[in-house]
Parts: structure tokens; C-alpha cells; sequence
């Protein structure tokens, strides 16, 4: 049996040395020492909510008081999909203090296409000069936000382009490795994969009979479960679950397994075309999705999970399935446990199985290799294939556009949209747009996004404390993704706090929360507007009601209440019109 457990983003142990930062610093604006420090200091930041952002990146955020070389006035992170942007958080803790002062980012502001939350907060404050450490990786957000500024009359720096040194590359380096995953996925079109496993000092990861509990030391495994706990579900406290994922060619696997209970988390299982077709017949029994190939191979697996639209993928698996994934050429990083213990056993198994090499001059070399003590234990990490380095820029979709009036950037019949990431995810219910709803006693509510109202709106009105105190804590939740999580588990967990008419309101409720959402951004109007004569599908692979499906079996009622939105919203554009022609 092997094992891949794969996760839309998982929180990467990053091992980097901190940089010593002060509160107060006093320097001339031209320091690249202290620039790079405040951009390294950004990207600490950053790294705070690792794990929790997807789909946006990790952004951190400061204002530092004058020209840049004043005190540090505000400091802010993205939390979560659907918070407050890093850029709003900083500016605010700053207050007037903002006013001729420099913003330091790891990354250009880019939370989704359409949203200028984090230019308007950086223009609006007063900040005259932004230094940035990298171009966003995303293609059709990179170079936006930086015109966009420019245009607003604000000094925009970019690391290895305005300003370059050694120290500047240093931290533009950590710049990429706090999003990582992003970069990764922008530049080889499959997620960010990272290897981890424990061996012992010579090399083995089991003894001769099969038995590996445990190689590493207790505190090597309370390190591990910063990215998932031993029946593969994080253990990072809300946030993002990952998806587990087993990659199977025979699908041996047992009818009993903590994998087949998806009360908290889904399970995917990806097997050879034809592989027991009675088992996966008993797998989609217990809400297991399985996916066949013509011929399982990891690089196919993660093109297919590319298209799926995940991040990132942690494997643990065996030392043929590893082999075969390094050969493909989809491992970026690799994250060894060595314990200093010795097993022997010339049949022990080893973590990497046969690469076909036969001279030690052919042996892979890790990139940006760092070590850690844990306990007893040696964590060795480090990349198998450079970060990839985003400039020189690639122009991007408006620029390519003005060279080449002929180039048509998006598919003008059928328009595709699942991520917030995407450039139609402002379309997305997890987008990160507040709306104002009427609620039962006929007052306005405000819903962090229309995901948190759709999710609440399963216990509205049911009479009952607990269904009240559900309808709170969804409203409250960090993040649009918790909210769905927290709906979706309540509703598994108690359908008799779910009201009674929910199948029958709840497409008129996801109506209403998307009316209020493009009613009350101009920029989202015209963005749907802007649509017209397209078909709008909701690309998500397993939502087989809201999106539509892998291979179109789905019902798209997402994308259909948006075309239904748009004829709305096209008519009452019309009627507006010949009344103005009428009054004229």
C-alpha cells in the first residue's frame, strides 16, 4: 500500500534564520541592510498564517514612520482567506503616523482580481513609497498592484529590479520560500510537493519484518503533527484541513481504516483504471471519492490535482512509490527525521527505492540545506529544485494585450471559475467581499462573505439555543473556509438544528447573499457585466450541486444564478438607459 497525503496548503516547516529586527530604527532611506531587514521582517510576518491563507498567498505587512528610516508604526498579516488584507491591518494600527510614511511588503498586493482593498488602504493612508520583495506569482495579479500604486503617485521599490545587492537577493530568497507553494505551483504547474520521512542512521525506514513504530523520537513526531497527526488530519487548530489522499496501483487496502471515515475530513483515492471494482464500489459507499488512471503515475496524479487547484502536497509513502515521484520530477523539497539508532537488516527497506544512478556523481543534490536538532533526532531539510525566480517579469495579461491586440486572454464562450486565486475568482462565494443582509426581525446584517451567510443561514430561525449559537459562530468564524467547514460539519452532526425548508430556500438564499455582493461592488457589477455572452461554471471537481463536476456531470447552480444575476442586472442597465435617453 502507498500513501500520498495531499493538502490544498499545508503549513511548511520552514528552517531559516530569523533576523534580528528592532523596533525602532533609525537609518537613512537608503540603507539596503535595514530594507532588506523590514522586507525579511514582512515575510516573518507572513509566515505567521501559514497554512491558513489558501488560495491567497502569506502577506505581511509594515509601515515604517517618514522615508523608511522612522520607527515601525504598524505591522499586519493575512489571517485567513476573507480577513482583513495585511496592508488594511497595518495601516490601521498605524494611524496618522502613516502620512508620508513607506510600506514594506514580501509580496505586491494582489488578494483577488477586481479587489483594490489593499492599494485604497495604502493610497488612502498617506503612504508616499512602498518597497516590495516580490512580484505577485499569480500571471494575471502580477504587475497590477505596482502600476497600480505607481499610478497613484506612491514610490513603488521591487527587489531585484529597482533595488539590488547581495543582501537584497538574500531577502527577496525569503520572500519566495514564505510562499513557496504559490511559486512552485505558478512556475511548474503542479503543486508544491514535499517528501518527508524518518530513517534511522543507517538508512532505514522499517526493520526486515515491516515494523517502523517508532523511528523517530516523540519529539520528531510532535514535529510531524504540525502538518498532520497519525490518521492524516492536521493538528494546527482550525484553519485548513487537508484533503488525504492514498495512491494505490492495486487497491490492496483494508474495508477498516480511519481513512474511510470522512466525518471531519474527505479522503480521495487514486488507483489504476479497473483496480477492485467491488471495493471502490464499497469505498464510494462510505463517501470516499475514487479517481481512476489509464496508468497511475505520480506526475500524472499531480497534474490532476493541479487542475483540481491544490497548492501543495505532503507525501509519505514507501521507497518505490518515492523514487518513482523524484524521477518524475514532482518532489521540490524533502524533509528527513534521522534517528541515531541502527537497525541493519539487508532487506530492510530504505526511503528511496531504485533511481537508476551508478555513480555518486550522479546523486541529486539538496539546494538551501538546513539542519535542526529535535530531541535526539537530526531534522535534515532542503530543496531538490531551485525556487524558482519570477523575474525578469513576464508581462502580464493588460500588457501582453497592448502589444498584441490579437491576443485573447480568456476563453470568450465558456468562462471557468473556482478559486479566489483564479481571474474571475471574485465570482467565488469564499471571495473576499462583506455583504448586508435583511435578517428575520428585518434589520441589516453584515456576513464577512457570502459563504458565512449561506452557511448560517441552515439554522436561521429554527427555535432552538444551539441553532442560534451555531448561526454566531459561523458569523464569527476567521475565514470563509472555516465557516464552510463549521456549516457542513453542523449540519452532518445535528440535522435536527438544520431548518426544516433549507433544501427548498437554499439556492433563493445563495441568490440573494450574490445580489447584495455585486449590488454593493461596482467593480464586481462590471466585472459580470463584462461577462455577457459567456457561460459562467463553477469549476470545482467534487461539488457536484454549486459547480460543475470534473467532467461537466455537475449542476452548476453557482455559475447559473450568476447568469441568472447578469440577465438582471443587464436589464435593469437597460431600463436605466432609455429612461436617461427618455428624460433627454
Amino acid at each position: 500500500m502507498a500513501l500520498a497525503v495531499g493538502a490544498s496548503y499545508f503549513s511548511p516547516i520552514i528552517l531559516k534564520p530569523r533576523a534580528t529586527f528592532a523596533n525602532a530604527v533609525t537609518c537613512s532611506g537608503g540603507n539596503h541592510a535595514l530594507e532588506a531587514a523590514l522586507v525579511r521582517r514582512a515575510a516573518e510576518l507572513a509566515d505567521k498564517s501559514a497554512g491558513f491563507t489558501s488560495p491567497h498567498p502569506n502577506v505581511g505587512c509594515l509601515v515604517v514612520s517618514g522615508g523608511g528610516g522612522g520607527d515601525v508604526v504598524g505591522e499586519g498579516y493575512l489571517y485567513a482567506q476573507g480577513t482583513k488584507p495585511a496592508e488594511v491591518q497595518a495601516v490601521e494600527a498605524a494611524g496618522e503616523r502613516c502620512r508620508g510614511g513607506t510600506a514594506f511588503l514580501n509580496l505586491e498586493p494582489g488578494d483577488c482580481h477586481g479587489d483594490h482593498t489593499a492599494v485604497s488602504a495604502l493610497v488612502q493612508a498617506g503612504i508616499t513609497r512602498a518597497v516590495v520583495g516580490m512580484r505577485h506569482p499569480l500571471l494575471h495579479l502580477r504587475g497590477n498592484a505596482i502600476r497600480e500604486l505607481r499610478g497613484q503617485g506612491l514610490q513603488v521599490d521591487v527587489f531585484g529590479e529597482d533595488l539590488q545587492s547581495k543582501i537584497i537577493e538574500e531577502a527577496q530568497k525569503a520572500c519566495r520560500i514564505v510562499n513557496a507553494p504559490l511559486v512552485y505551483r505558478s512556475a511548474s504547474r503542479v503543486p508544491f510537493s514535499v517528501l518527508k520521512y524518518a530513517m534511522t542512521l543507517d538508512g532505514k525506514i522499517a526493520a526486515s519484518s515491516g515494523h517502523a513504530a517508532w523511528i523517530s523520537s516523540k519529539k520528531s513526531r510532535s514535529r510531524v503533527f504540525e502538518l498532520r497527526d497519525p490518521r492524516l488530519t492536521a493538528r494546527h487548530g482550525g484553519g485548513h484541513l487537508p484533503m488525504r489522499i492514498v495512491m494505490t496501483q492495486t487497491l490492496d487496502l483494508p474495508e477498516e481504516a480511519h481513512l474511510w471515515d470522512i466525518s471531519e475530513v474527505s479522503t480521495i483515492v487514486v488507483t489504476q483504471r479497473g483496480a477492485r471494482k467491488s471495493f471502490q464500489k464499497y469505498l464510494a459507499s462510505k463517501g470516499v471519492e475514487v479517481v481512476e488512471f489509464d496508468i497511475l503515475n505520480p506526475r500524472d496524479v499531480m497534474e490532476y490535482f493541479y487542475d483540481r487547484g491544490y497548492l501543495s502536497i505532503l507525501w509519505e509513502c514507501g521507497g518505490a512509490l518515492t523514487a518513482s515521484a523524484i524521477s518524475s520530477g514532482v518532489i521540490h523539497k524533502v524533509f528527513a527525521f534521522v534517528a541515531p539508532k541502527i537497525i541493519g537488516g539487508k532487506n530492510a527497506p530504505s526511503p528511496v527505492g531504485e533511481l537508476g544512478m551508478v555513480e555518486m556523481s550522479q546523486a541529486l543534490d539538496l539546494i538551501d540545506v538546513c539542519y535542526e536538532q529535535v530531541g535526539p533526532d537530526m531534522l535534515v531539510s532542503g530543496f531538490l529544485q531551485p525556487i524558482p525566480d519570477l523575474t525578469p517579469v513576464i508581462p502580464s495579461v493588460d500588457e501582453t494585450s497592448a502589444i498584441d491586440p490579437t491576443v485573447t486572454p480568456y476563453d470568450s464562450n465558456i468562462i471557468f471559475f473556482y478559486k479566489t486565486w483564479d481571474p474571475y475568482g471574485a465570482f467565488s462565494n469564499f471571495s473576499p467581499h462583506p455583504i448586508q443582509m435583511l435578517d428575520e426581525n428585518g434589520n441589516y446584517a453584515t456576513w464577512s462573505t457570502v459563504e458565512h451567510c449561506y452557511q448560517a443561514h441552515k439554522f436561521v430561525g429554527v427555535d432552538n439555543p444551539l441553532a442560534r449559537a451555531c448561526v454566531e459562530d459561523i458569523k464569527s468564524a476567521k475565514s470563509p473556509e472555516e465557516a464552510a467547514r463549521m456549516g457542513r460539519s453542523l449540519q452532518r452532526q445535528h440535522p435536527d438544528l438544520v431548518r426544516s425548508d433549507w433544501e427548498s430556500v437554499k439556492i433563493d438564499v445563495m441568490y440573494r447573499a450574490l445580489k447584495s455582493k455585486f449590488s454593493i461592488y461596482p467593480h464586481l457589477n462590471n466585472m459580470l457585466l463584462s461577462t455577457t455572452g459567456s457561460v459562467l461554471v463553477e469549476a470545482s471537481p467534487h461539488d457536484l450541486f454549486w459547480g460543475g463536476g470534473r467532467e461537466g456531470e455537475g449542476l452548476n447552480y453557482l455559475g447559473r444564478l450568476l447568469m441568472q444575476l447578469r440577465s438582471e442586472l443587464l436589464g435593469e442597465s437597460s431600463t436605466t438607459s432609455e429612461s436617461t435617453i427618455l428624460a433627454a
